[in-house]
């Protein structure tokens, strides 16, 4: 009897909110696959040491955690930590010794690191890589790469973090075995920017993250809205402070609609802030909308998912995105969307979103100023929204993913999985 096949999941993530949709993927994927129960596939979750536990409450019975060894640069701080003062006459000699060593050439040719026998010796028969990470290893490898915003709008990183993406996700996607995206946007520009042969790239659509975040009633509303001091209309927006989510000209739009139409529209907006969050905040001062937008912050996923419920629209105004999260997660919570009008956004939201070009700052403020007006309007999508989620499911998402895991072991497949391998898990 042949044994089942063993897939090494890599979710070395720590749980703190900046990986954003990665974050989300990582968690739902897992969860679905835990509860597929028409195959006989067992699942090693790889944690990393700093939360090895994040993932427990989404297991399923064929699925188990293993913490990856300690980083090097965790090691050095216990070491550190250790030592003491003597760290700083430790680290001078090490210099000292250093510079009269030849250093070895790095280069983005091959910025893979290499296994050290850790995670051949898990005994997968295929590993994945969920997120953009990759270890060069012994085993046939899955890699997402998500996107590639540093290609197109490298204005938003520095030139070194541009060199390192693209060396990376290049060098990732051409070791890699298979190379999944979330959206057919993805697989146009890998086969455009890195000559991927398209029987590389496998396309799998995924569900709404919002569906584990537990079930918002009455009470839960209310609370929510009384924690944070909510005004009874707004508009939400859930992304971090990136550049490319265009937070700066959805605040311009904002104004514009109050200072020519007089309609004081509520903008509620949640997500980590980084480092680009001064420059919303010193936008925000100048066109006086202090007591019009508010910025949560980090928030909770059920809270989350009840200000899906609370919104009366959603607002995603992103310049560059490699799926449509947002998107899904509010029509699967029958909030109405108005997006850019962008092709992941496009794949995922169809007819039922109002889509507004992300450039333009007078189109956004149309858009809000018509949604904010037009009930019949929002019922419309709301209905088509909640067809449209309908292909968009978990269940079908980890089916396409278990598929090509088995694909890429080199296990038979079923009509099934290649229906969804074609299908791209939306049935």
């Amino acid at each position: 009897m042949q044994r089942p096949l063993k897939v090494l999941i890599n979710a070395q993530m720590i749980p703190d909110g900046k990986g954003g949709g990665t974050e989300q993927f990582v968690m739902a994927l897992v969860h679905a696959l835990g509860r597929l129960t028409d195959g006989d596939e067992q699942y090693i979750v790889i944690a990393h040491p700093r939360s090895p536990e994040w993932l427990n409450p989404y297991l399923g019975p064929n699925q188990k955690i293993v913490v990856a060894p300690q980083p090097k640069r965790m090691l050095v701080d216990r070491v550190k930590r250790l030592a003491g003062p003597l760290w700083a006459v430790a680290r001078g000699v090490w210099h000292g010794v250093r510079s009269f060593v030849p250093r070895a050439p790095w280069g983005p040719s091959d910025p893979l690191p290499q296994s050290g026998g850790f995670y051949e010796a898990l005994g997968g028969d295929v590993i994945h890589f969920p997120y953009q990470w990759f270890i060069r290893c012994g085993l046939p490898a899955i890699y997402n790469p998500w996107d590639l915003q540093h290609v197109h709008f490298p204005e938003f990183f520095s030139k070194k973090e541009v060199a390192y993406r693209d060396a990376l996700y290049r060098g990732a996607c051409n070791c890699a075995h298979a190379v999944a995206t979330a959206s057919m946007a993805v697989k146009s520009d890998l086969r455009r920017q890195y000559g991927l042969d398209a029987q590389k790239i496998f396309v799998v659509h995924c569900g709404p993250p919002t569906v584990l975040y537990g079930d918002t009633t009455d009470q839960t509303l209310r609370e929510v809205r009384e924690r944070f001091r909510l005004p009874d209309l707004f508009a939400l927006f859930p992304a971090q402070t990136w550049p490319h989510k265009n937070h700066l000209r959805l605040l311009e739009a904002i104004r514009l609609v109050r200072d020519r139409h007089g309609v004081r529209l509520n903008l509620v907006c949640t997500g980590t802030k980084n480092d680009h969050w001064t420059a919303i905040r010193r936008q925000i001062d100048k066109f006086e909308l202090q007591t019009q937008v508010f910025f949560l912050g980090y928030i909770s996923p059920h809270e989350l998912r009840t200000l899906y419920r609370m919104a009366q629209f959603v607002v995603f105004p992103s310049l560059f995105e490699g799926g449509g999260f947002p998107v899904v997660e509010a029509l699967q919570e029958g909030a109405p969307v108005i997006c850019s009008d962008i092709p992941p956004l496009r794949e995922y939201g169809g007819d039922a979103v109002l889509a507004f070009d992300p450039h333009s700052t007078e189109d956004i403020a149309s858009s809000l100023l018509r949604m904010s007006k037009d009930a019949e309007l929002r019922e419309q999508l709301r209905a088509r929204g909640k067809e449209r989620v309908r292909i968009f499911t978990w269940e079908r998402t980890a089916k396409a993913y278990r598929a090509l895991y088995r694909k890429v072991a080199g296990v038979s497949l079923s009509e099934e999985d290649h229906h969804l391998l074609t299908r791209g898990g939306m049935g």
